[in-house]
């Protein structure tokens, strides 16, 4: 048999539910009550409006941190309510875990290809084809590869697309 006891005063005070209701009216403007109190529009605003919505909420749950019960009147009689619960508080930037330090990221690695015999300046295509570079004023082609894109090739071709000369490498 399980007994009934007073819980300390140390335990916290159980949640409390707050009840907003929006009277909306037919010109779209809307009276609001919080706990049965009347809650006016800021200074400055002639009525709350339904656009107002999200302000009243956060007000009323104090910023998400309260539940609350929303009822809402419409002009044409009907009615609607709606349970917001709270959000768990967020964790501040002290709270939150340590930040990790950023590794730099490595260096690439990349795979040279160097020909000769191109006409200085003109388009060299990279084949595997996936990079074109262009040719030095002195005719040097140089392409640099990453590893990842000659995954499998055990070769390049170098062409010049004014010259035709074809140049072959093997990759390491």
């Amino acid at each position: 048999m399980r007994r009934h006891t007073t819980p300390p005063a140390s335990e916290p005070v159980p949640v409390q539910l707050r009840t907003v209701i929006l009277d909306i009216h037919t010109d779209g403007s809307m009276a609001v009550t919080i706990d049965g109190a009347p809650h006016p529009p800021p200074e400055g605003v002639p009525a709350w409006v339904r656009g107002s919505f999200p302000q009243v909420i956060d007000h009323a749950s104090e910023d998400r941190r309260v539940p609350v019960r929303v009822e809402v009147h419409e002009a044409d009689g009907t009615s609607f309510t709606e349970l917001l619960p709270a959000r768990p508080p967020r964790k501040t930037a002290t709270e939150s875990a340590p930040k990790r330090k950023r590794e730099k990221p490595a260096a690439p690695v990349l795979v040279e290809v160097t020909g000769e015999g191109f006409v200085p300046g003109e388009d060299v295509a990279c084949c595997l084809i996936v990079s074109h570079t262009d040719a030095t004023p002195h005719g040097t082609a140089r392409a640099l590869l990453d590893p990842k894109q000659a995954t499998g090739a055990d070769g390049v071709v170098l062409v010049g697309r004014i010259s035709g000369t074809v140049v072959t490498r093997s990759l390491p």
